[in-house]
């Protein structure tokens, strides 16, 4: 067990601390949770380049601990109507197909390795700050109303388009595209 894997099972269990702050209206505790949960995350990734810490089980716990913390944060932002519901279904169907998809090539012995696309990065990337600016708005009675609509656009058209490259690559790896074969016609 490394320290950023006990850093990254921190920001599993402060997941619930984080959802259950939005569901009272704790806007401060909410937002101060998420941004304990960024700081953590960047904390981990720095140790584990720089003291050699890296470990499989992180490469799996780290992704997996950002994702449950940004889908639950936007599910409950949607939920109590400060994210557009269909924002939030677009990110949890993306979400759910590539789930789907790398578990159906792992059951049909074709396994693929997941890399992230710099599609999906940037998507990540938009979707941490729109729901840093909503929790931030909530917690600091802020109004950043020209920035929200833009960054829910943005998010909405990169997470689209996040969904198509990987259905793209995944449809390539699984007909045989790319591997040194031709695929069976």
């Amino acid at each position: 067990m490394t320290i950023p894997n006990m850093i990254t099972i921190m920001r599993f269990v402060l997941v619930p601390g984080v959802v259950l702050a939005m569901l009272q209206a704790h806007w401060d505790w909410a937002f101060a949770g998420f941004l304990i949960a960024g700081i953590s995350d960047g904390v981990d990734g720095f140790i584990a380049r720089h003291f050699n810490q890296f470990s499989q089980l992180g490469a799996y716990l780290d992704p997996m601990a950002d994702k449950l913390l940004l889908v639950s944060v936007f599910v409950v932002l949607g939920f109590i109507g400060e994210l557009p519901l269909w924002l939030v279904v677009t990110m949890v169907s993306r979400d759910a197909l590539i789930v789907c998809a790398v578990l159906l090539s792992t059951v049909m012995a074709h396994p693929v390795e997941m890399k992230p696309l710099f599609v999906s990065k940037a998507n990540t990337a938009i979707q941490i700050v729109l729901a840093a600016v909503v929790l931030g708005e909530l917690a600091l009675a802020l109004d950043l109303d020209p920035l929200r609509p833009v960054l829910i656009l943005l998010s909405g058209v990169l997470t689209v388009a996040s969904a198509a490259a990987y259905l793209v690559a995944w449809l390539r790896h699984m007909s045989g595209y790319g591997e040194g074969s031709t695929p069976d016609t």
